[in-house]
């Protein structure tokens, strides 16, 4: 008697990409697709009717951030593997997914065969990253402590920095509110403390350092 194929759930805000990743996953013997969702909510729905075995869930997405849907699995489904496949930079938010709950990090610009191996480890029981992200955390864990974050910007809090992004795509106070599903008044608090982090005098300063940061990691 066959095995049952592992069940996979996806979560992102692009047809196309979760068209992309059901024809790659469906085409592998032992794991299936069981759903996809778009938003925030609709994971958290979708992922308790369905009670996959692994959630690929992007970060960005509509009516919050992935790593809300990340942090809510770990909670209401421990059993449910975590992948982030992710167009953002591992340097950054790997260790951010890994410390919200997942169990991997993978870049959307990995091969097929990577991801499909991701899947495959996760559903082992291990965590997957890539080489160079591992060697990064292991030198970084090396001596048993948490060491203190590097720059100010990896000092900012999961919710801060995606303000942080969000400001420096060109989003304004209202439309960053509408994204995360939050109240204007909570990201201007948000600001506030990310001015303080950063020892920015004001608004202004606060917009062009997101720009700056954000055109640098696009180059990168």
């Amino acid at each position: 008697m066959n095995k049952p194929s592992s069940k996979v759930y996806l979560v992102d805000d692009h047809p196309l990409v979760r068209e992309w990743l059901t024809n790659l996953i469906d085409q592998q013997d032992d794991l299936s697709v069981c759903g996809e969702a778009e938003s925030v909510q609709q994971a958290i729905d979708g992922i308790g009717e369905t009670d996959p075995d692994v959630a690929i869930v992007d970060l960005s997405l509509n009516g919050g951030s992935g790593l809300d849907v990340v942090k809510n699995i770990r909670n209401s489904r421990p059993k449910t593997a975590i992948i982030v496949l992710s167009m953002h930079d591992e340097r950054l938010y790997a260790e951010r997914a890994l410390r919200a709950g997942a169990r991997g990090y993978i870049m959307k610009r990995e091969t097929t065969s990577n991801i499909v191996a991701a899947i495959h480890e996760v559903l082992s029981g291990k965590i997957h990253v890539s080489p160079q992200m591992s060697a990064a955390l292991s030198e970084k864990f090396a001596d048993g402590r948490t060491p203190s974050l590097r720059t100010p910007v990896e000092q900012l809090s999961d919710r801060e920095l995606e303000v942080f992004q969000l400001l420096g795509q060109g989003f304004e106070t209202r439309r960053v509110a509408q994204v995360l599903g939050v109240s204007i008044k909570t990201v201007q608090a948000y600001c506030a403390r990310i001015k303080e982090k950063l020892e920015l005098a004001n608004a202004s300063e606060l917009l062009r350092e997101a720009v700056r940061w954000n055109e640098r990691s696009a180059a990168n």
